[in-house]
Parts: structure tokens; C-alpha cells; sequence
């Protein structure tokens, strides 16, 4: 990697992480306190808002899993994030506030090496100029502060897509260990099995070759180290609670808009048409703000999963597709901006997109962006609600 590409990077990811620094301020001025879902408690948010607002909402229960162990009710969250910042706090203090620490370090590391791996995995196919604007769009997408949490959202990320690199790289067994682990993370680590099932067989395919020979057996097994963590996180609650789909038939404490059934993909769509929005309380800014923000990521993610197909590998476009149509089969879309933070073919067909167009419209789209970064950043800060 040249020495040019790393101070790009790097320069970019420290511009965004003071960003979110002024955010932070920001929101002290915009919005009220909102005191139930703060990091660690009242007092501490207090001392150190810049630190703690990090740790708000599913950031309690990441730190209390690394801390204390699963409690009840906590197995949607996934175990590989809480046990590598159980690894790395033990290393320094066994503490409350080293666990802290420790998780907010592991969300930035694992985010930085992420935007190194989308790097190198694009420049495979594009130019640099379609890297980069990737990239910002990365650190300026509303969610994107998400990246900077007590979430496991970079550490997923930076797992797919060095998954993804290896594999392209045609060293299948790191690719599937880093599968099998993106699975132990979050459920939709399922999603790479298409994807790199198809990057394996599809040159096979195409050259009229035998798809399993002895010289690719072993190969073809590491495709099957990426259940595999998913799988032992089952085994676990099969142990520990009786229910191996715990981490699915919990669902409804997150309230009432999940659902344990199935729900698919146009019902989610009527429900927030047809009940959701005729019937939102638009005094409640907050409410309005992330519920809009919900329903125009599904459309537009939507759009460009379709437009995927057209003009991606297609390992890409199968990963983008299972990646959007997991989260929603609990009925909602609650959450989805966050969620979609981790589908990186969709930032690479917007920066196709926006390549293309003149420097006012990039503008104007990069001003929109920061602008509803500010808002959303302020708001979770400040205990609100946002995804």
C-alpha cells in the first residue's frame, strides 16, 4: 500500500472522529438530556459525555455481556465482539471502566482496519478516485458514528470484508475462519456463504472445470467454517437456556414493532406505508427523524441491491441482497440505517453513481449527509433514539 493511500486513510478517519467530537457539543445545544438509555449511569455520562455517550442503548448490553456474562434476556447480542474486549480489558485491568475503554478501542481499531480492507478489496476492480469517494461515503453516511460505538458494527465489517479480500486472494481457509467468526458476531455473517460459495464456484463454472476435486476439497470445506460460528453460539444457548434460537425468539423486548414469525420483505413496506407513518406524531422530532431516516434507507438500499446485479461481481450482489433482506424478517425496519452501514457494495455503487455527476451534485448530497450525521450523532449522544 502506497504511502500516499495510508495518509489518505488515516487522515480520513481521524477528520470523521473529530467530527463526531463537534457532533457531540452540538447535540448538548440542539437536545435535552434524555436520561434512560445513557452509558454506564447518570453521573458518569455527566463527568465524561464524550466518552460515555458511545457506550448509549445496545452499547449497555455489549458492556454488560464483556463484563458480567449473559444475563437473560441478553442472546440477541452475538458473543465474538463482547469476548474480544473481555480479552483485551483483562490485558490492562479487570475494571468496569477498562471494559469500557476496552470496547470503544476495539470498535476504532477494527473500523480503521476495516477502511484499510476496503481499500485493498476495490482496488482489485476500480480506480482510485471510485475508492476514495467509497470510503467518505463510509465516514459520512448518517449512521456512520455507529462505527465509533460500543457496537459491534466495525468489527463485523472489518471481518466481511477481509473475508471477502482473502478469498478474492484465493486463500480460502483465512476467508472462512474470518466467516465463521463474522457469523459468532452477527447473524447476517450467514450471508457471506452465498456470496463466497459463488466467488469459489462460479470461475469453475465458466471454465467447464469439476467443481470438487481432490486438489480443491479442503478448499471447499473452509466455505464451511462460516456457519460454523453461529452454529457453536447455538450449541451455547441450547446449553444455557434450552432454546438454541434464543438469540431470535427474544425479539419482542425490543418491542412491539418485532415480531418472532417471519415477516417478508413488501409486508415490512405496507406496514410502514399503510400504518406507521399515517400514524406517526409528527410534534416528536426525534420519533419523525428516525422514522424517516428507516423507511428512505430501506428505498434507496433497495434500489441499489437491485442495481447490484447489474453491475457488480456478482459474490458482491448476492452478499448485498442476504444482507438486506435478514434484518427486516422481524417485521421492522427499525435499526436498518445501522444495519446497512455493513453492506459495502451498496457505498460502492453510490460512489459510482456520485463519479459521474458534476461537483454540485456531490455537494449537495455530501451536504445532505453531513447534515443528517450532525442530527443523528446529536441525537444518540443524547440518549435519543436513532437506530
Amino acid at each position: 500500500m502506497r504511502k500516499s493511500e495510508t495518509k489518505f486513510l488515516l487522515a480520513s478517519f481521524l477528520s470523521w472522529r473529530i467530527l463526531l467530537f463537534g457532533f457531540i457539543i452540538l447535540g448538548s445545544f440542539l437536545f435535552p438530556l434524555q436520561e434512560r438509555f445513557l452509558g454506564g449511569n447518570i453521573e458518569d455520562y455527566l463527568k465524561a459525555p464524550w466518552f460515555w455517550s458511545f457506550i448509549n442503548f445496545d452499547g449497555e448490553h455489549y458492556l454488560s455481556i464483556a463484563f458480567l456474562g449473559y444475563q437473560p434476556l441478553t442472546h440477541f447480542f452475538f458473543p465474538f465482539y463482547p469476548m474480544v474486549t473481555k480479552i483485551v480489558a483483562e490485558l490492562f485491568s479487570k475494571s468496569f471502566v477498562s471494559y469500557a475503554i476496552s470496547g470503544i478501542f476495539v470498535s476504532h481499531i477494527s473500523f480503521l482496519l476495516a477502511l484499510f480492507g476496503i481499500w485493498k478489496l476495490l482496488k482489485m476492480d476500480f480506480k482510485e478516485d471510485i475508492v476514495k469517494l467509497t470510503i467518505l461515503l463510509f465516514l459520512v453516511f448518517p449512521t456512520s458514528f455507529y462505527f465509533a460505538t460500543f457496537y459491534s458494527s466495525s468489527l463485523f465489517l472489518a471481518l466481511v470484508v477481509w473475508s471477502f479480500y482473502f478469498a478474492r486472494k484465493q486463500n480460502w481457509l483465512l476467508a472462512g475462519v474470518l466467516g465463521g467468526l463474522s457469523t459468532a458476531t452477527r447473524i447476517t455473517g450467514l450471508a457471506l456463504f452465498p456470496a463466497l460459495a459463488v466467488e469459489y464456484f462460479y470461475p469453475q463454472i465458466t471454465k467447464h472445470q469439476p467443481l470438487i476435486t481432490r486438489e480443491n476439497f479442503l478448499k471447499l470445506i473452509s466455505l464451511l467454517l462460516i456457519p460454523l460460528g453461529l452454529i457453536i453460539y447455538m450449541i451455547y444457548l441450547n446449553r444455557t437456556t434450552g432454546d438454541p434460537l434464543a438469540f431470535f425468539n427474544t425479539l419482542e423486548i425490543f418491542g412491539q414493532q418485532r415480531s418472532t414469525d417471519l415477516v417478508l420483505l413488501p409486508q415490512v413496506f405496507y406496514r410502514y406505508f399503510f400504518k406507521v407513518l399515517p400514524n406517526i406524531n409528527y410534534s416528536y422530532f426525534p420519533l419523525v427523524f428516525s422514522t424517516y431516516l428507516e423507511i428512505v434507507t430501506a428505498i434507496m438500499f433497495l434500489i441499489l441491491g437491485i442495481w447490484s446485479f447489474l453491475k457488480l461481481r456478482l459474490s458482491y450482489a448476492l452478499y448485498f441482497a442476504a444482507g438486506y433482506l435478514i434484518p427486516p424478517l422481524s417485521g421492522s425496519f427499525s435499526s436498518f440505517p445501522r444495519y446497512v452501514l455493513i453492506l459495502f457494495p451498496g457505498f460502492l455503487l453510490l460512489a459510482i453513481y456520485l463519479s459521474k455527476k458534476s461537483k454540485i451534485v456531490k455537494a449537495i448530497v455530501y451536504l445532505a449527509l453531513f447534515a443528517t450525521l450532525a442530527i443523528a450523532t446529536a441525537l444518540f449522544t443524547r440518549g435519543y433514539w436513532v437506530s
